[in-house]
Parts: C-alpha cells; structure tokens; sequence
C-alpha cells in the first residue's frame, strides 16, 4: 500500500481526471454508469496500483484509512457498472485519454534520456 500514494499523487499531478472528464462521454449508459467517470478511472487506477486484478478486488481501496487519504473511492460493484456500460467507442475515447496521459507522464518522469523521448 505505500506504492499507492505515490503512484496517485504522480496520477494527479499528471492530470488524469481532467481528460477523462473531458474525453469519456458514457452519456448512454444505464442507471448513470458515466456520472464521474474520472473518480471511477481514478479509483480503478488505484485499485490496480494496490494488487487489484478483478472488480471484487477494487474493495482494497475501501480498507483502513484509505477513504482518508483518497476522497472519492467508488465501490466495487459501481466500478463494473461503470466498465460494463462500455462500447467499443468508449474504448477509443479512453484510449485517446491514455495517449495524452502517457505523454505527461513522460514529462514528469524523465527515465528515458531526452534522445529517445
């Protein structure tokens, strides 16, 4: 879990909720899956970070103090209303969120010399 402040705070620090607010548009979906689609990108983002490899696994998120240190953690069974509620077009906008966000990742984490970036 001490991987995961970090690992958010870069997240944020990188914009990840402001293209998502901005690119992700589940206007469609059922039973309001789209609403805050960048606390739900986020939440899954953290739950991978914290070992979630499933849906279920995405409780992590909600154990000990994490509510405090992240405020707007989404249940697990919220998350997979939110992922089922995708189609293939929802796929691509994502997909353009994550080529930006990979961009400034890069900006703000210089592993590579500048060469090759």
């Amino acid at each position: 879990m001490c991987r995961l402040v970090p690992v958010m705070r870069l997240a944020e620090r990188c914009g990840l909720a402001r293209p998502v607010a901005d690119k992700a548009k589940l206007g469609g979906a059922k039973n309001g899956a789209g609403a805050a689609a960048d606390a739900k990108v986020a939440s899954i983002v953290g739950g991978m970070a914290a070992g979630a490899d499933s849906i279920d696994d995405q409780g992590v998120l909600r154990q000990g103090a994490m509510p405090t240190l992240f405020g707007q953690i989404r249940a697990p069974s919220t998350l997979g209303t939110f992922l089922r509620a995708f189609t293939h077009g929802h796929a691509l906008q994502l997909h353009a969120v994550h080529r930006r966000f990979l961009a400034q990742l890069a900006a703000h984490t210089p592993l590579l010399p500048p060469e090759v970036r």
